[in-house]
Order: C-alpha cells, then structure tokens, then sequence
C-alpha cells in the first residue's frame, strides 16, 4: 500500500511538470494550419513594400530615410492660445527649445530688409498680429516649439494651466506645415475635411481668423477624439467649430463653393505608424482593399465628388511625362476589383477624396491637401489626375501654387525633398526625424 502511494506522488509530480506528452486532453490545442495565415506581421510587409518602391522613388536617400522611419520620431509643442499661452512659452524656453514659426518669421524680415541686418525682431506680444500677407505667405498666431538639430529630448506631458485647459499640443512638427500653408486670413470661412483627430483643426481655431470653422470626419471614433482635444484645449471655444460626421465626398454637393479655405488632410498608407505599429495597420491581409483603394479615394475626396471620373487610367498617372511602375498602374485602376466588390464600385472608391475640398472651394480660394506618407502615388499624381478631372468635366482652372519659400523659412527644422514638382514634401532623417508630410496648395481660379 504505501508503494502505491509513493508510485501516485511521483505520477502526480511528473503531471505537473511542463510538456506536450503531459499535458490533459481537455487543455491540449493544435495549432491551425492553414493557407490563410499571414507569414509576415503587417510592419514587415510594410516595410517590405517600402524597400521596393522607395528605392526606386529616391535612390540613393532611401536608406537614411528607412533608418529615420524606425527610429524614434520627434515632436513639437503647439502652444495653446486659449491657456496661459505666455507663461507657456517660458517654460518651454527654459528647457532651450524654440519656436521655429517665430525663426521663420525672423528669417522673412532678414529677406524682406536685407540692408539692415539689426532690424528690430517683433516681440511675442506683437506676434499675435499677422503681418502683411506680402511679407508673411502663413496662417498667423500659430507657436510651435521643437528641439534643435540632433536633441533628441522629449516633452513632458502637457498640464492644465491656471484657466482649466491643457497648455500646449503635442504633434509631429511637420504636420503644422499645411496649416501654415493655407494662409487663413481675418473672416475665412474654413473646411478641414477630414479633422480626426483633431490636432490641424485646433490648429485652425488657435489662429483666431475662422469666422466659420467646419470640422467634419467620417469616422465616429476620429470624430469623438476630435471632440476631445476641442474639450480639452478649446472649452470655451469649441461652440465656434461645426462638427460632423460625413462622407467628405459628398461634400461638392451639400456645401459647393462656400469656404474660402479647405484642408484635405486624406487618408493614405501612414508610412511612419505602418512600420511602427501592428494595430490599426493599413497593410494588414483583412485590409488589403482598402489599401488598393487609397488613391481613388483621395482624389474624390480632393474633388469632393462621389461620381467615377470618365478618364482613362494614364491619366491619373501621367505627370510632368513621368510614369508609375506597371505594378503600381494596376494597382491603382485597371487592377481587378477584389472579392465581393463590382469592378464599377472600385473605380468609384479609388477616385473619390481629392474632389471635394476643391467643388467646395470659392472661386479664388484656396485648397490645401496633404498626407502623410511618402509616395507620389498618392501624393503628385493625385493632384495632377484632380486637376485634369477637374478640366475636363467641370470646365474649372485650378493652379497649384509654389511653395518653395518653404524650403527657405523653414530649413533649419525640417528636411525637404529637393525634386518636388507639385507642393513640397518633408523627408525623415536623423537630425530633425519630422514627417513625412506632403502638402500642396491649390488654387481655385473659375
């Protein structure tokens, strides 16, 4: 009898020891194998899909562009107008950052009076007025502090200032650039089509110019976030801002040629997050159409028109006589239409975003579209394919207008892609690991 105890204990010891022969029936799993199961985690075919069309698209800059990608990004501190703005940008000068729209500014007056080198730089207090449009092409009021070339320290997370609100916003440098580039003037009437999550359209409010200010995203979730940052940057203002929750390529047919400003910040493959980040990545299997149709939506939503563009493919491709890869041109339109989608119903979707912030644009007003990615893809053949849409079916003149004073103001912070041809991109690198973020304006002349 007691061997039989001893035999049980040792059984039972052995049981508890870890192994697959071990392990009860009623805990043991077999992993599924099956075709379906993705051999590669979404940042590696991310990255995998950059490394082919990247390199291609920038050559020898690629590699540093890759290595900045991975790396940890940099951040800018937006002040906050509605908080205790001044005693804000103390403390932020304390820990010997710097506001690089005031540099900007600085850099202008040299220009504009290069006879004299001592003249007088405005005071914070003065810089709460725009200076002349001829001298100043960038939406006032609008401070944002970054680290110098190469420091790599970090803010602290913002705090709520004496008045109740937080005191500064914490956001990719480069993507103020839009704004700046859309030279909102005193009484605009503005349009941020797609605001989620709401960093560009507090932005937008902190200039002090909307007259009317109309923030809309169809997503529910970018939406409430919106709701969010106004809440707690903007209490006392965010009655000033209309928020909605719309399809933006519907936008040419409930508001046509109202807004004196619009910014069509689309969605697009989101190169930093894509090789960053597992969740929510555009380049995961279950996403793979959504992915194919990014360049269709973004022109209709450009155009803000829901209805298929009757251009042939090249046509959207075709910019400056330069040409996509054929991997790239199928992708883009003539690729088959994917599981349970029409081939008519793709060809809709793919064209759709950039449409509509231009049909919602006055004549003589100005359209801002950008992303955050680094593909001319969705960049300049975007613009370029809107615009002859927009020619040839509306009998309408758009002009994309320079942005190379760009380049010049604000060189000391940003890295810029010297072979532009539409609008100005900014490129990763390890000194200023800003972007990417590409931005054209567009003018409305008819």
């Amino acid at each position: 009898m007691e061997a039989f105890w001893r035999v049980l204990a040792e059984a039972r010891g052995l049981l508890r020891r870890p192994g697959p022969g071990l392990i009860p029936r009623r805990l043991r799993h077999k992993k599924k194998w099956a075709f379906t199961e993705p051999k590669f985690s979404s940042t590696r075919l991310a990255l995998q899909n950059f490394d082919m069309n990247y390199k291609v698209q920038f050559g020898d800059l690629w590699p540093s562009i890759r290595v900045s990608l991975l790396s940890e990004q940099k951040y800018g501190a937006l002040v906050n107008n509605f908080s205790t703005w001044d005693k804000t940008m103390s403390e932020l000068e304390q820990l010997k950052a710097k506001d690089f729209v005031m540099e900007a500014k600085r850099r202008m007056q040299q220009k504009a009076f290069p006879e004299e080198p001592s003249a007088p730089v405005l005071s914070p207090e003065l810089e709460t007025h725009s200076p002349p449009a001829a001298l100043w092409p960038c939406s006032p009021n609008l401070r944002c502090y970054t680290f110098t070339r190469g420091d790599i320290s970090r803010f602290h997370p913002s705090r709520i200032s004496s008045l109740g609100v937080l005191d500064y916003y914490l956001m990719d440098a480069s993507s103020l650039l839009p704004v700046l580039a859309m030279g909102v003037q005193p009484g605009d009437t503005v349009l941020d089509l797609c605001a989620g999550p709401g960093g560009k359209t507090l932005a937008l409010l902190l200039t002090g110019c909307c007259r009317h200010l109309a923030a809309n995203d169809i997503s529910g979730s970018r939406t409430q976030r919106l709701k969010q940052v106004l809440h707690s940057y903007a209490s006392q203002y965010k009655s000033q801002v209309r928020v909605t929750s719309q399809d933006g390529r519907k936008w040419g047919d409930l508001e046509r040629s109202t807004y004196d400003r619009v910014l069509v910040d689309v969605p697009c493959t989101t190169d930093r997050h894509s090789v960053m980040e597992e969740d929510n990545n555009i380049f995961k299997r279950s996403r793979k159409t959504e992915r194919q149709m990014l360049p269709m939506l973004q022109v209709q939503l450009l155009v803000c028109r829901r209805e298929p563009p009757r251009l042939s493919p090249r046509t959207l491709l075709d910019v400056r006589g330069e040409q996509a890869s054929a991997v790239d041109e199928a992708l883009l339109l003539t690729g088959p239409a994917p599981k349970g989608l029409k081939p008519y119903m793709l060809r809709e979707q793919r064209l759709s975003t950039i449409w509509a912030g231009l049909l919602a644009t006055r004549p003589g007003g100005v359209a801002v579209y950008s992303t955050c990615t680094l593909s001319h893809l969705q960049n300049e053949y975007v613009v370029g394919g809107a615009i002859d849409i927009l020619a040839n079916q509306y009998q309408m003149d758009v002009q994309v207008e320079d942005l190379s004073c760009f380049r010049h103001l604000f060189q000391d912070t940003f890295s810029f892609f010297p072979s532009c041809h539409m609008g100005e991109l900014v490129l990763p690198v390890l000194w200023a690991n800003f972007g990417p973020m590409y931005f054209c304006r567009l003018r409305r002349l008819s």
